[in-house]
């Protein structure tokens, strides 16, 4: 047995994790609320079957392999002869150190065995919340299989994939310069762009840009769930950011990419954007007349800082809160113009997301990131300086590796099965359709 496992330092950053991952449970259900809010009554139901088939389907998948994936940094960084093949061997769900009681984990060999094996779930939901993005930018149009086949993909290979790649202290990007505090890149850009490239692909729903025969039109079935959805979000936002720093009790307290941090600083400049997002975007909706955006105004906030969280001063926080949904605004209106319907994911990501990510590579550009502690040349701990080239290679690399595959699945299902539900699911609701329920 090994009672230091257990010590109260190793619990207490067990927990916090144990918080973060719950937390995203909340996001979840924000999301679902949202899009249900949003949605033609005659097609809730459905939505909220896809959304929780999609969560489940995307989770589990993760669960598999996910966490494996996500550790062949630290493999790579330690000097494993064969690092991807013993992260899977170590960390695949069936593994012992996911299956043996920390307090029987020798700490030489698994150290914080509590804390890694709680990462793993707050992982998964990481991945559960990209594919829920996912179904937010597609809902009222999309087929499940293909949605369920994304899911699957995306749960077992993309999203694990770039947080590899972008997300973390031994990420190849992240040792190279690159700085992404809460995932704002392998989570927003990621999202974003396969929602774009998937509502490209499905062409807008009835009734959005043109006047439909038949007089479908898309319109809000409750103002109240979506409001309610994004209070959701607003609370979990805060504590989800805790999931993305290295707490070492009595030493320090460093965000995911091993930039200096604090946990008052976090959580003070999360409530920052979320607050000043909150003002921009009330602003905006008595301007444009359009009161969603009193409702996303703070997520477009935190999404815009969610790079810097843990490098940002308060004034920067507050002002890129305040100019997040200004520019979620204007990527919504240029997709208007382009006739693409996805009005909610990719104008966070490609405003306030991609925006935040070279800002914030420009503002802190020269801050020291990167490594691990213990580790020599050349994995010492701030080895790396943020810069904003970096900050752009990223975003390129996500966009690539989420454009490709939901490019190739979109057109593998409009070559046999479909991608896009029928005129008639769409004209008499998808509730009917699926379900034999009317309103």
């Amino acid at each position: 047995m090994f009672p230091e496992q257990v010590s109260t330092a190793n619990v207490l950053s067990a927990f916090i994790y144990v918080v973060s991952a719950v937390s995203v449970v909340l996001v979840l259900i924000g999301l679902g609320l949202v899009d249900a809010g949003l949605v033609r009554k005659e097609n809730v139901l459905h939505c909220w079957v896809q959304k929780i088939t999609t969560c489940m389907i995307g989770g589990l998948a993760t669960f598999f392999v996910g966490d494996a994936i996500w550790q062949w940094q630290f493999y790579t960084a330690f000097g494993s002869p064969h690092p991807l093949e013993q992260a899977f061997a170590d960390w695949w769900l069936g593994s012992a150190p996911m299956n043996t009681p920390a307090i029987a984990q020798d700490p030489k060999l698994v150290p914080g065995a509590d804390t890694q094996q709680v990462f793993s779930v707050f992982f998964v939901t990481f991945a559960m919340a990209t594919v829920a993005l996912i179904h937010s930018g597609t809902v009222e149009r999309i087929r499940s299989a293909p949605l369920y086949v994304m899911a699957l993909a995306i749960g077992l290979i993309f999203c694990p994939l770039a947080a590899f790649l972008t997300w973390g202290p031994l990420s190849p990007l992240t040792n190279r310069g690159l700085h992404d505090f809460e995932g704002a890149v392998a989570l927003y850009v990621f999202t974003g762009t396969w929602t774009l490239v998937t509502a490209w692909r499905m062409g807008p729903r009835a009734g959005v840009f043109a006047a439909d025969p038949e007089g479908i039109q898309p319109h809000p079935s409750s103002y109240g769930n979506i409001a309610s959805g994004a209070l959701f979000v607003f609370m979990a936002i805060p504590l989800i950011a805790l999931g993305s720093t290295w707490i070492t009790p009595g030493k320090s307290v460093y965000g995911i990419t091993m930039a200096q941090t604090g946990i008052g600083i976090v959580l003070k400049n999360v409530f920052c954007a979320l607050l000043g997002g909150g003002v921009s975007g009330a602003f905006l909706a008595t301007r444009l007349r359009e009161p969603v955006w009193v409702f996303f105004g703070p997520i477009a906030g935190a999404v815009m800082t969610g790079t810097i969280f843990d490098v940002a001063s308060s004034l920067e926080s507050l002002t890129f809160g305040v100019i997040g949904p200004i520019l979620a605004v204007m990527v919504s209106r240029l997709l208007v113009t382009m006739r693409i319907d996805e009005p909610k994911v990719a104008p966070l990501a490609f405003g306030p997301g991609i925006a935040g990510s070279l800002a914030g590579g420009f503002i802190h550009w020269g801050t020291a990131t990167g490594g691990f502690p213990d580790l020599a040349a050349p994995y010492v701990v701030g080895h790396a300086h943020i810069s904003p080239f970096l900050q752009l290679v990223g975003i390129s690399v996500v966009v690539l590796l989420a454009a490709v595959p939901a490019y190739a699945l979109c057109r593998m299902f409009e070559l046999t099965s479909g991608l896009r539900i029928s005129r008639e699911c769409e004209r008499v609701g998808m509730d009917a359709t699926y379900w034999d329920r009317k309103e």
